[in-house]
């Protein structure tokens, strides 16, 4: 088959993208601008099952997980409800990795001590249903990267971990100690602000083979879509972040880079496979 685009990290049941027909538009134009495939995370369980049925819906993929931001209301009957979906799932093709999950020490709320300890039992909870159910995990990092890998190295199960550091903007010791322990990096719409020059020294000198592309839609915008505080004061709004981006921010890489886009497609095809391996079953 013709190689196209994956947007490996994309929230489509947003509230900025509203309900069908609405969303099928968001997602239809993702298709018009070449994006055959999107995996769609969760952050709590009010939004497990919309992620199953968007992903049954539009013939994508789906994670089942509790974000760091979602952590504070959550208690561990949430835990008991998400071993209880994802053993009830685990066959679904669909079903690709247990995420979205990880540690925000970014947001000073989810930072004081008793947040910090709650965040890490969350996380490892779900790092131990993921590596039981041998599934890969998509991880928040956020000023996190450090302890995220402390935990990954104590916990990791005996075939080893497969997943992605979303949205990373750690270091390059960080970014390698990743993928050492099997992980691809995520890099969207951030890496094409030419002041992100440690983000995108990054994305220059991983190996290819390490990369693989996402928006976090809605969010993370690219610099095209991006609305400054003095334009957001002048009357300007924020339009929400689509996966259509995905192929013009896949440009910018390719440009940083320095290889042809044709190149960077048919790499970063494989190495979303080689992260979330039941892709194969659906692409």
């Amino acid at each position: 088959m013709t190689v196209a685009w994956i947007d490996t990290h994309c929230h489509l049941d947003a509230k900025e993208f509203g309900h069908a027909p609405q969303a099928d538009a968001v997602r239809l134009a993702a298709r018009g601008a070449g994006v055959h495939h999107c995996v769609i995370p969760a952050v709590e369980a009010a939004n497990w099952d919309t992620v199953r049925l968007l992903a049954q819906r539009w013939g994508d993929s789906y994670c089942l997980g509790i974000h760091p931001f979602y952590v504070p209301q959550a208690d561990d009957a949430d835990l008991q409800a998400l071993q209880t979906q994802i053993s009830q799932y685990q066959d679904d093709p669909r079903l690709v990795a247990v995420g979205e999950i990880g540690l925000d020490f970014f947001v000073p709320a989810l930072c004081t001590p008793t947040l910090r300890e709650k965040q890490e039992h969350f996380y490892r909870a779900q790092l131990q249903m993921a590596a039981q159910a041998d599934l890969p995990v998509v991880l928040h990092v956020r000023r996190s990267a450090d302890r995220l890998l402390k935990h990954l190295r104590v916990l990791r199960p005996a075939a080893g971990w497969r997943g992605i550091a979303h949205a990373f903007n750690g270091s390059a010791v960080q970014a390698q100690a990743f993928v050492e322990l099997g992980f691809k990096l995520g890099f969207g719409g951030a890496l094409t602000f030419e002041r992100a020059l440690q983000l995108r020294r990054l994305a220059q000198t991983l190996p290819l083979e390490a990369i693989v592309l996402e928006t976090d839609s809605p969010d993370i915008p690219p610099h095209w879509l991006y609305a400054t505080a003095q334009a957001r004061q002048q009357g300007a709004t924020q339009p929400p972040n689509t996966p259509a981006e995905i192929a013009r921010i896949a440009q910018v890489l390719a440009q940083l880079r320095g290889i042809e886009l044709e190149e960077l497609q048919a790499a970063v095809w494989r190495n979303a496979q080689n992260a979330l391996p039941k892709l194969a079953a659906v692409l």
